[in-house]
């Protein structure tokens, strides 16, 4: 954000419901796609914004493909990061993301079956830093977030899958003090709604899909900008497919760029390289 800002522009950091120190409803019909909508446009009413270009990472990636979607008459452009547009998982079909993910959990753990169990929202409990520490070491690209196929799913939590990593932070791409910082944003909360954010938007998916199964996967005419790490796991989960599928779809992709050696987490992995790529999306506009 300080880039952006330095090159002139309005830049506006928001925390999606679930994180930070935004509210954190319990029901995960909350976090559906139509009320996040209703926060951003609601966000932007209030600044005067008659439209705005919207970066997204990870869960804010999949949002920001919705409203470019869904309300491209209040978005200029968009620039999901980590999260590609239309990505099906292996064996995906037309049958709701729960049933999905309960098949996949069929052969192996997997995070996203995991979390639509009650309950899971205390496992962490007083071992949140512990677990943050895992699943961020996991995610980036030195880390291995796909082992969990040696894991069966019974029986079996996602902080069971994740190697402690060789050392805490810092790590060359993330201090001691920001890290401390997540820590605490998580916790800004009672315990069991710590994780709320990333288990509700796992949950809410049932809820989007019956809501939007119509626009799945429409074409999207607004400029697009993806960026994502060579290194992270979500891309190798989605596979070179969905990257056709996407450049087929979008019919104003100005890049889709994947930073070499770049994990989940390329704000702080290569920063200056997807800094320049925004700022070169953002001149073009």
């Amino acid at each position: 954000m300080p880039a952006l800002a330095e090159a002139g522009y309005r830049a506006v950091a928001l925390d999606m419901r679930g994180y930070g120190r935004s509210s954190r409803p319990r029901d995960a019909a909350e976090y559906r796609y139509d009320h996040l909508a209703a926060d951003l446009i609601a966000v932007m009413d209030h600044l005067g914004a008659r439209d705005a270009v919207l970066f997204g990472h990870d869960f804010g990636a999949n949002f920001a493909w919705h409203m470019g979607v869904h309300h491209a008459g209040r978005i200029r452009a968009i620039a999901p990061l980590c999260a590609p547009y239309a990505m099906e998982l292996a064996g995906a079909s037309d049958v709701l993301p729960s049933e999905l993910y309960a098949s996949i959990a069929r052969q192996h753990f997997f995070h996203m079956h995991y979390y639509q169990a009650d309950g899971v929202e205390r496992a962490n409990l007083g071992r949140e830093r512990a677990f943050l520490m895992r699943l961020f070491w996991a995610l980036c690209g030195e880390g291995d977030l796909l082992g969990w196929e040696d894991f069966p799913a019974a029986g079996t939590h996602y902080f069971d899958v994740l190697a402690e990593p060789e050392r805490a932070p810092p790590w060359r791409w993330l201090s001691a003090e920001d890290f401390d910082f997540y820590v605490r944003e998580y916790l800004a909360a009672e315990p069991e709604l710590v994780f709320i954010g990333g288990i509700s938007a796992y949950r809410a998916m049932d809820h989007n899909w019956r809501q939007f199964h119509a626009s799945r996967h429409a074409s999207l005419d607004l400029p697009v900008l993806f960026v994502g790490g060579a290194e992270d796991p979500v891309t190798r989960m989605a596979g070179p497919e969905t990257f056709d599928r996407m450049r087929e779809r979008v019919r104003d992709l100005r890049g889709c760029e994947l930073l070499p050696g770049a994990g989940h987490f390329i704000q702080q992995e290569a920063p200056e390289a997807l800094n320049a790529l925004l700022l070169e999306f953002l001149a073009g506009l």
